[in-house]
Protein backbone atom coordinates (compact mmCIF):
# COMPACT_ATOMS: atom_id res chain seq x y z
CA UNK A 1 0.00 0.00 0.00
CA UNK A 2 1.50 3.27 -1.42
CA UNK A 3 1.81 6.17 1.23
CA UNK A 4 -0.40 8.33 -0.66
CA UNK A 5 -3.35 5.15 -0.41
CA UNK A 6 -2.92 4.75 3.07
CA UNK A 7 -5.81 7.58 4.75
CA UNK A 8 -8.19 6.60 1.91
CA UNK A 9 -8.13 3.01 3.34
CA UNK A 10 -8.07 4.13 6.85
CA UNK A 11 -10.67 5.77 6.38
CA UNK A 12 -13.16 3.21 5.10
CA UNK A 13 -12.08 1.62 8.17
CA UNK A 14 -12.77 4.19 10.73
CA UNK A 15 -16.36 4.75 9.19
CA UNK A 16 -17.21 1.44 11.02
CA UNK A 17 -17.15 3.32 14.10
CA UNK A 18 -19.76 5.43 13.34
CA UNK A 19 -22.86 3.74 12.66
CA UNK A 20 -25.21 4.82 15.94
CA UNK A 21 -23.31 8.14 17.02
CA UNK A 22 -25.14 11.36 17.76
CA UNK A 23 -25.33 13.93 15.08
CA UNK A 24 -22.68 16.21 17.43
CA UNK A 25 -20.17 13.98 16.75
CA UNK A 26 -20.91 11.90 13.81
CA UNK A 27 -19.13 10.81 10.26
CA UNK A 28 -20.13 14.09 8.79
CA UNK A 29 -18.59 15.98 12.00
CA UNK A 30 -15.05 13.75 10.61
CA UNK A 31 -15.99 15.01 7.13
CA UNK A 32 -15.51 18.41 8.15
CA UNK A 33 -12.68 18.19 9.94
CA UNK A 34 -10.87 16.58 7.13
CA UNK A 35 -12.31 19.61 4.74
CA UNK A 36 -10.79 21.73 7.31
CA UNK A 37 -7.42 20.27 7.66
CA UNK A 38 -7.37 20.14 3.96
CA UNK A 39 -7.62 24.10 4.24
CA UNK A 40 -5.41 24.55 6.88
CA UNK A 41 -2.22 22.16 5.93
CA UNK A 42 -2.11 24.18 2.34
CA UNK A 43 -0.01 26.60 4.39
CA UNK A 44 1.99 24.61 6.36
CA UNK A 45 4.92 21.83 5.34
CA UNK A 46 3.17 19.04 7.07
CA UNK A 47 2.91 15.00 7.11
CA UNK A 48 -0.26 14.58 5.50
CA UNK A 49 -0.49 10.80 5.39
CA UNK A 50 0.04 11.29 9.53
CA UNK A 51 -2.23 14.23 9.36
CA UNK A 52 -5.05 12.74 7.59
CA UNK A 53 -4.76 9.13 9.29
CA UNK A 54 -5.24 11.02 12.53
CA UNK A 55 -8.04 12.73 11.15
CA UNK A 56 -10.18 9.78 10.18
CA UNK A 57 -9.34 8.00 13.70
CA UNK A 58 -9.34 10.81 15.89
CA UNK A 59 -13.58 10.00 17.39
CA UNK A 60 -13.82 6.24 16.88
CA UNK A 61 -14.18 6.30 20.39
CA UNK A 62 -16.63 9.02 20.54
CA UNK A 63 -19.38 6.39 20.52
CA UNK A 64 -18.05 4.23 23.33
CA UNK A 65 -17.70 7.24 25.34
CA UNK A 66 -21.05 8.62 25.05
CA UNK A 67 -22.61 4.84 25.58
CA UNK A 68 -20.85 5.55 29.03
CA UNK A 69 -18.53 2.48 28.53
CA UNK A 70 -15.48 4.24 28.45
CA UNK A 71 -14.12 7.35 30.05
CA UNK A 72 -12.16 9.19 27.19
CA UNK A 73 -12.66 8.63 23.73
CA UNK A 74 -9.59 10.38 22.61
CA UNK A 75 -7.15 7.63 24.65
CA UNK A 76 -9.06 5.14 23.84
CA UNK A 77 -9.19 6.26 20.69
CA UNK A 78 -5.33 5.99 20.06
CA UNK A 79 -5.30 2.28 21.75
CA UNK A 80 -7.63 1.51 19.08
CA UNK A 81 -5.38 3.09 16.39
CA UNK A 82 -2.09 1.24 16.81
CA UNK A 83 -4.64 -1.88 16.27
CA UNK A 84 -6.20 -0.56 13.38
CA UNK A 85 -2.56 0.51 12.14
CA UNK A 86 -0.97 -3.08 12.89
CA UNK A 87 -3.46 -4.49 9.71
CA UNK A 88 -1.35 -1.75 7.65
CA UNK A 89 1.75 -2.47 8.33
CA UNK A 90 2.93 1.17 9.65
CA UNK A 91 6.35 1.68 11.16
CA UNK A 92 6.06 2.52 15.43
CA UNK A 93 7.23 6.05 14.74
CA UNK A 94 4.25 6.43 12.34
CA UNK A 95 1.88 5.08 14.64
CA UNK A 96 3.04 6.92 17.41
CA UNK A 97 2.88 9.56 15.66
CA UNK A 98 -0.82 9.35 14.82
CA UNK A 99 -1.58 8.46 18.41
CA UNK A 100 -0.24 11.84 19.91
CA UNK A 101 -2.72 13.58 17.45
CA UNK A 102 -5.38 11.83 18.49
CA UNK A 103 -4.83 12.10 22.16
CA UNK A 104 -4.09 15.68 21.87
CA UNK A 105 -7.19 16.78 19.61
CA UNK A 106 -9.43 16.44 23.06
CA UNK A 107 -10.67 20.23 24.07
CA UNK A 108 -11.30 18.92 27.92
CA UNK A 109 -7.38 17.01 28.68
CA UNK A 110 -3.89 17.57 29.51
CA UNK A 111 -2.36 16.67 26.32
CA UNK A 112 -0.30 19.32 24.87
CA UNK A 113 0.24 18.85 20.59
CA UNK A 114 3.66 18.50 19.84
CA UNK A 115 4.25 18.21 16.53
CA UNK A 116 2.40 19.88 13.41
CA UNK A 117 0.32 17.45 12.98
CA UNK A 118 -1.24 17.44 16.03
CA UNK A 119 -1.72 21.38 15.95
CA UNK A 120 -3.61 20.78 12.78
CA UNK A 121 -6.13 18.35 13.44
CA UNK A 122 -6.45 20.20 17.10
CA UNK A 123 -7.57 23.43 15.25
CA UNK A 124 -9.69 21.84 12.86
CA UNK A 125 -11.61 19.67 15.14
CA UNK A 126 -11.87 23.12 17.27
CA UNK A 127 -13.24 25.09 13.95
CA UNK A 128 -15.86 22.94 13.63
CA UNK A 129 -17.31 23.41 17.05
CA UNK A 130 -17.60 27.59 15.97
CA UNK A 131 -19.33 29.45 13.46
CA UNK A 132 -22.94 28.42 11.98
CA UNK A 133 -22.17 24.70 12.11
CA UNK A 134 -20.57 25.01 15.85
CA UNK A 135 -24.05 26.25 17.15
CA UNK A 136 -25.63 23.61 15.56
CA UNK A 137 -23.86 21.03 17.13
CA UNK A 138 -23.93 22.82 20.11
CA UNK A 139 -27.72 23.05 20.86
CA UNK A 140 -27.62 18.88 18.84
CA UNK A 141 -25.08 17.53 22.08
CA UNK A 142 -27.10 19.56 24.62
CA UNK A 143 -30.19 17.93 23.49
CA UNK A 144 -28.64 14.92 23.58
CA UNK A 145 -27.36 15.65 27.18
CA UNK A 146 -30.42 16.93 28.23
CA UNK A 147 -29.64 20.79 28.81
CA UNK A 148 -31.73 23.63 28.81
CA UNK A 149 -30.80 25.78 25.77
CA UNK A 150 -30.68 28.58 28.55
CA UNK A 151 -32.20 29.08 31.84
CA UNK A 152 -32.15 32.69 33.36
CA UNK A 153 -31.75 31.43 36.53
CA UNK A 154 -28.46 30.00 35.94
CA UNK A 155 -26.79 33.21 34.45
CA UNK A 156 -22.91 32.66 33.45
CA UNK A 157 -21.88 34.45 36.62
CA UNK A 158 -22.93 32.36 39.06
CA UNK A 159 -22.62 28.69 36.51
CA UNK A 160 -20.06 26.80 38.57
CA UNK A 161 -19.70 23.69 36.17
CA UNK A 162 -16.89 22.99 33.91
CA UNK A 163 -18.62 23.08 30.15
CA UNK A 164 -22.04 25.49 31.35
CA UNK A 165 -25.43 23.85 32.42
CA UNK A 166 -27.30 25.04 29.75
CA UNK A 167 -26.25 25.62 25.86
CA UNK A 168 -26.08 29.12 25.83
CA UNK A 169 -24.05 29.02 28.81
CA UNK A 170 -21.68 26.33 26.97
CA UNK A 171 -20.67 29.04 24.70
CA UNK A 172 -19.53 31.21 27.16
CA UNK A 173 -17.67 28.66 29.44
CA UNK A 174 -15.80 26.74 26.06
CA UNK A 175 -17.22 27.77 22.58
CA UNK A 176 -16.09 31.36 23.00
CA UNK A 177 -12.90 30.66 23.87
CA UNK A 178 -11.32 28.10 21.37
CA UNK A 179 -10.05 30.96 19.58
CA UNK A 180 -7.23 31.20 21.95
CA UNK A 181 -6.51 27.34 21.69
CA UNK A 182 -5.62 27.80 17.97
CA UNK A 183 -1.89 26.30 17.18
CA UNK A 184 -1.29 27.70 13.94
CA UNK A 185 -1.98 31.31 12.05
CA UNK A 186 -4.23 29.91 9.35
CA UNK A 187 -6.42 28.23 12.36
CA UNK A 188 -6.31 31.38 14.19
CA UNK A 189 -8.04 33.52 11.72
CA UNK A 190 -10.64 31.34 10.43
CA UNK A 191 -11.55 30.81 14.25
CA UNK A 192 -11.87 34.91 14.76
CA UNK A 193 -14.14 35.25 12.00
CA UNK A 194 -16.33 32.03 13.27
CA UNK A 195 -16.10 33.55 16.58
CA UNK A 196 -17.52 36.87 15.91
CA UNK A 197 -20.50 34.44 14.23
CA UNK A 198 -21.30 32.92 17.16
CA UNK A 199 -20.45 36.15 19.83
CA UNK A 200 -23.55 37.89 17.56
CA UNK A 201 -25.46 34.82 17.58
CA UNK A 202 -25.30 34.56 21.28
CA UNK A 203 -26.10 38.46 22.17
CA UNK A 204 -29.36 38.20 19.75
CA UNK A 205 -30.46 34.77 21.48
CA UNK A 206 -30.01 35.97 25.21
CA UNK A 207 -32.06 39.34 24.44
CA UNK A 208 -34.74 37.30 22.97
CA UNK A 209 -34.66 35.06 25.74
CA UNK A 210 -35.12 37.80 28.39
CA UNK A 211 -37.70 39.60 25.91
CA UNK A 212 -35.18 42.72 25.25
CA UNK A 213 -35.99 42.13 21.50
Amino acid sequence: MTTRSLPDAVRARAKTYFENVAPAHDWHHVRRVATLAETLVKEYDADETVLFTAVWLHDIGREREDRGEIDDHAEWGAREARRILAEFDRDREFVEAVQHCIRAHRFSNDVEPRTLEAKLLSDADNLDALGAVGIARNFCYSGEHGKPLYDPDRPIETDDTRAGSTAVNHFHKKILRLPKRMYTDAGRELADERRAFVVEFVDRFEREATGER
